[in-house]
């Protein structure tokens, strides 16, 4: 018999399913019983699987997240939604809350902020990463959210990350910028410097969360 908190993951990107799947499964705290690329049967999997907390992505196919939000909130008052995703712009963070979500972190967070948040959602909280309960707070106060950081990245940083963003491997990005692979590696330690992140991942996730890549596609 399954015991723990029952936690069911809507997200269109396999990889990160997978990884968050087994993140789950290796914690006696969680139960993981349900996972799904969209929210197309969404009522009939809440009705099935009876989670006490649902991680949800925004934009995916079909139905997306937000919608997938109030779909629970009007059938299942009982159940915790948990958005999990790249986008931190206020559009985005507040019909989230709008429609009930009770919690909102980036996918850049990190795994043990995210089954830490699951756990914050299950027992009442709100857990939110630091840029977006910024963002609320500033919306409460009537302050304008602040412009975009500025991370200084050197045009030819820009160039391996847009790269990155769009799915090209290191080997990939050394044959297209005509650069080593070892030249490609240095940048992407600067990157990960500038940027505050460690991993490729959070680089991408970073990259499109903070929309740094739409000026030099």
């Amino acid at each position: 018999m399954m015991s723990g908190i029952r936690v069911v993951l809507f997200d269109d990107n396999e990889l990160l399913r997978d990884s968050i799947s087994l993140l789950l499964e290796d914690d006696d705290t969680f139960s993981l019983v349900g996972s799904y690329p969209n929210c197309d049967n969404l009522v009939d999997v809440i009705r099935k699987a009876k989670p006490d907390v649902v991680v949800m992505d925004i934009d995916m196919p079909g139905i997306n997240g937000i919608t997938g939000v109030e779909m629970i909130r009007k059938n299942f008052v009982t159940v915790q939604v948990l958005m999990q995703t790249v986008f931190d712009d206020d559009e985005k963070i507040f019909a989230a809350i709008k429609a009930g979500a009770s919690g909102y972190i980036l996918k850049n967070a990190g795994s043990a902020k995210l089954l830490e948040s699951i756990l914050e959602v299950y027992n009442g909280g709100a857990p939110m990463s630091p840029s977006v309960a910024r963002r609320v707070l500033l919306q409460f106060q009537g302050v304008p959210a602040p412009d975009k950081i500025e991370y200084n990245l050197t045009l030819r940083e820009k160039d391996v990350l847009a790269l990155l963003v769009k799915g090209k491997s290191y080997k990939m990005i050394a044959d297209e910028l005509n650069i080593t692979y070892d030249t490609v590696r240095a940048h992407m330690k600067k990157i990960y410097e500038k940027l505050h992140v460690s991993s490729m991942t959070e680089a991408v996730a970073t990259a499109i969360n903070k929309k740094l890549f739409i000026n030099f596609f």
